[in-house]
């Protein structure tokens, strides 16, 4: 082939060059030369061009060197909740990777370094220089690949120091976190570590990168009323006679630094087991009978994922742990995930607990994360993609395809949203900060391509390649191309075009079609690539369409190749309604003129729930006028996928005039409200009730309060209180005013607002320190409302300055963002202004403060 070299000589150069050369005179128009650049032009283009290419090397993020191999970690580690820090001696058995070295340079942020020690034979105190973030020792010879050495460290290491703000996933950097170290908040004590991406070198030194893996054993000296959970099992506990008790935990499997972890505190075991694996879980005390809900499909799921991988559960046990202001969602330390406090649950909120999707994500990720794990963040999505995407193959398991369904839609409307603002590869070699990875693209686009990846090759060929690339790679880093290569090696075909165009580019296809039913026996469709190819690849999709014909399924799978493609279906016998990738597979948009008698067709006969939701939302939405739609509402209401008998309730709420116009819509509702298996429609068919007829159903709304799922009671004393004829409702408020769940906290918050009861000030000040996580973000509203109208300046003052704190110091952005929204109620009063413009200026993540900026804005243009 023909390789086209860079030219360095500008091109008016190189003619002048070749005329000197020539001893004849070529003569050359004028014209010509005007349209050549300039000398200086070309220079300023090709610095242009070099600053261009430069930066492709220099912003690079490549796996990290590995100048040395970690095999062993020992740490022995006190902890000074006084000063919030933690004096630990790190041991590491540690040898030159592949080329000699001389020098150690170790991760240790923010210590004080009291001794750096050579062991052994050749046993001296080394000398180092120190950053605060890097330490370097300098040792007495060369070593070798041969050679294995040990080094000892005393150190303090001070996680509170020198804070970061972390990432859309991870608001904190700290690695290490004492909650409530005084003891004087109304929380328990907990001490708990969060060592993604790189944080784990903020509590002991280590080769802090992903590509490393090492074992180790853990000595924690605690006070004797808490308990300890950490990596693998625990080998011996002994009582030290003043108070303390030492465990020591040992990880006798290798894993990476980052997912090694410590949890300190007062809990409750709750031990459970799956085949001769401890599976235990740790909550207050309080939670105790919750936590037994709420975690007791995991045994199920180690089975489950164990069967499906070919790949049996790979450690020694798996705990699941519930903490206090935990810095994410969850965290998959290798045998040990540690979980928000929304989790914490009791035993009647459990009934409603909706937390299997975390609880699967954590556990895949023992193997999609632990087992095999990404070598660089640039491939973050080789964990978070799988974890994502082992919350479709419960749900397919557990609750069958429609729930899985309308989950894999959820995802991916999440990165569509995400998709607007930026888009991204999904191996991306080009990123700030390792925190940037943490984003929709990472999760649910990554799980959404593993999705069309198993659709397109089958079941068989799916499971096969994950099992040959976990038990070739165990225990081991990975990059994408290993991805690859596992699948290719099973099934035996090129997947470049596939990882290229989904894993190695950035954005999505932007699909038209068109069909023309002239030969209804041969229908014909036209599909046309719309994305912007300037950016984005020209894809090679594989797509399915299929019809109904007497209600028999059948259907066709194609290849979509170029920009413009034309498909014969071919169908033989008159189809009226063609449905072009039916379960909505494909991340694509897609645009297309279906008409009012396509989604009509497409609910009354598609066998798959996410079809018929879509038919029904685009029904609802874009044909609310047809008389047809409001009689569809009816069937929807009893569809056997509950999404969309929540969505037929929705429609009948956003358009109150079909009330009279859905036949039967009462009796259903009753129903419903009844005896639906779903918790959340009994809740909606209530609300609706209390729209339709309040008084006819109060005292149905009297016996739902009783429900034991807090959706339906909390639905139902809400319609109780809403309604002024009820003659009782101080009362049956002053029944529930001792319950904590936020659904019958804002119930009563909304009838006291509403009936400006503003004598209970009390009440919800400490209903606000009671909550905490989503249900507090939820009251805060009710909260700042109450006291915003109150007009009472003493409990004002109290509330400003409750919301003031919580916005100045809660850990999770959505919190401190809904505080200072609050606060707007106010903003009239003294100082209130004032607090306001502080919070926005001491706020550090992005996304929050971009938020309160929009909030502030006018006030700021008035100074």
């Amino acid at each position: 082939m023909k390789i086209q070299t860079y030219k360095l000589l500008p091109s008016l150069f190189i003619l002048l060059f070749v005329a000197c050369k020539s001893s004849e005179n070529i003569p050359v128009e004028p014209q010509k030369i005007q349209e050549l650049p300039s000398l200086q032009q070309s220079q300023e283009g090709y610095q242009q061009l070099l600053q261009t290419k430069e930066a492709l090397i220099s912003d690079y993020k490549p796996e990290r060197t590995r100048y040395f191999d970690l095999l062993h970690t020992s740490l022995e580690l006190a902890f000074d909740f006084e000063k919030e820090q933690v004096n630990g001696t790190a041991i590491l058995t540690i040898k030159p990777f592949f080329f000699t070295q001389n020098q150690l340079e170790l991760d240790a942020k923010d210590f004080d370094i009291h001794s750096f020690m050579l062991l052994g034979k050749d046993e001296r105190e080394l000398n180092f220089k120190y950053d605060g973030e890097k330490v370097l020792a300098y040792l007495p010879q060369n070593y070798s690949r041969e050679d294995t050495i040990q080094v000892s460290i005393k150190y303090t290491a001070k996680p509170n120091e020198n804070p970061r703000a972390g990432s859309k996933a991870i608001t904190d950097t700290k690695g290490l976190y004492f909650i409530n170290a005084s003891g004087v908040e109304n929380k328990p004590t907990q001490i708990w570590t969060q060592g993604e991406t790189e944080h784990n070198s903020k509590w002991f030194p280590t080769f802090d990168t992903p590509n490393e893996r090492a074992t180790q054993d853990i000595k924690l000296t605690v006070n004797e009323k808490y308990q300890t959970i950490s990596n693998g099992e625990l080998i011996s506990s002994h009582s030290n006679g003043d108070g303390t008790r030492t465990d020591h935990w040992e990880m006798d499997l290798p894993h990476a630094p980052y997912l090694a972890a410590i949890v300190i505190g007062e809990f409750v075991e709750i031990k459970d087991a799956w085949q001769d694996i401890q599976v235990n879980y740790y909550v207050e005390e309080k939670f105790a009978g919750g936590a037994k809900t709420v975690f007791q499909n995991t045994p199920e799921m180690i089975g489950f994922f164990s069967e499906i991988l070919g790949v049996r559960y790979p450690w020694q046990k798996y705990d699941q742990v519930v903490v206090k202001d935990f810095v994410s969602g969850a965290m998959e330390n290798t045998t040990i995930s540690v979980f928000m406090e929304e989790l914490n649950l009791n035993e009647r909120e459990a009934l409603d607990s909706e937390w299997d999707g975390i609880i699967a994500h954590e556990l895949f990720h023992q193997w999609f994360g632990n087992y095999v794990t990404t070598e660089s963040w640039a491939n973050l999505t080789l964990n978070e993609a799988f974890a994502n995407y082992s919350e479709y193959l419960w749900y397919e398991y557990k609750e069958g395809l429609d729930e899985a369904d309308i989950h894999h839609i959820s995802e991916m409307e999440q990165y569509f949203d995400e998709a607007l603002e930026k888009q991204e590869d999904l191996i991306r070699f080009y990123h700030e900060d390792a925190e940037d990875m943490f984003d929709s693209h990472s999760y649910a686009k990554g799980g959404r391509i593993l999705h069309m990846l198993r659709r397109y090759l089958g079941d068989d060929a799916f499971f096969g390649s994950l099992n040959h690339y976990l038990t070739k790679h165990a225990f081991s880093s990975v990059e994408v191309h290993d991805l690859r290569l596992a699948f290719e090696e099973v099934t035996g075909q090129d997947l470049n075009w596939f990882f290229n165009q989904w894993f190695l580019s950035a954005g999505h296809p932007v699909l038209e079609y068109d069909i023309d039913y002239s030969h209804r026996d041969n229908l014909l469709l036209t599909v046309s690539q719309r994305q912007n190819l300037s950016n984005t690849p020209l894809y090679k999709i594989p797509f399915k369409v299929s019809w109904y014909t007497d209600g028999d399924r059948y259907e066709k799978q194609f290849v979509l190749e170029k920009g413009t493609q034309q498909f014969a279906i071919e169908n033989a016998d008159p189809v009226y309604a063609l449905y072009f990738d039916e379960r909505l597979e494909l991340l694509a948009e897609k645009k297309s003129k279906r008409g009012f008698e396509h989604f009509m067709r497409q609910f009354e006969s598609s066998i798959y729930g996410i079809a018929r939701y879509e038919a029904m939302d685009s029904l609802i939405n874009n044909y609310s006028d047809e008389p047809k739609v409001i009689e569809l509402i009816g069937k929807g209401l009893i569809d056997s996928f509950a999404p969309i008998r929540e969505m037929s309730m929705i429609a009948v709420v956003r358009n109150p005039d079909w009330i009279m116009q859905v036949k039967g819509l009462e009796k259903t509702l009753f129903e419903l409200a009844e005896n639906d298996p779903k918790n959340t429609v009994r809740a909606g068919a209530i609300e609706l009730l209390a729209l339709l007829d309040p008084d006819k159903y109060a005292t149905s709304f009297l016996n739902w309060m009783n429900h034991p799922s807090y959706y339906v009671a909390g639905a139902a004393l809400t319609a109780y209180l809403e309604n002024e004829s009820n003659p009782n409702r101080e009362s049956v408020a002053n029944q529930y005013m001792v319950d904590d769940n936020i659904r019958i906290v804002v119930a009563i918050a909304d009838y006291m607002i509403t009936d400006e009861r503003f004598d209970q000030a009390t009440w919800f000040h400490e209903k606000l320190d009671k909550m905490s996580g989503q249900s507090l973000y939820y009251l805060i509203g009710y909260y700042g409302d109450y006291f915003a109208k109150a007009q009472n300046l003493s409990e004002s003052e109290i509330a400003v300055e409750n919301l003031y704190q919580i916005g100045l110091n809660h850990q999770a952005n959505y919190i401190r963002a809904a505080a200072f929204q609050a606060l707007f109620g106010f903003v009239n009063d003294p100082g209130v202004i004032e607090k306001i413009k502080d919070l926005y200026e001491k706020e550090t993540d992005i996304l929050a403060k971009r938020y309160k900026e929009y909030y502030l804005e006018p006030y700021l243009d008035e100074n």
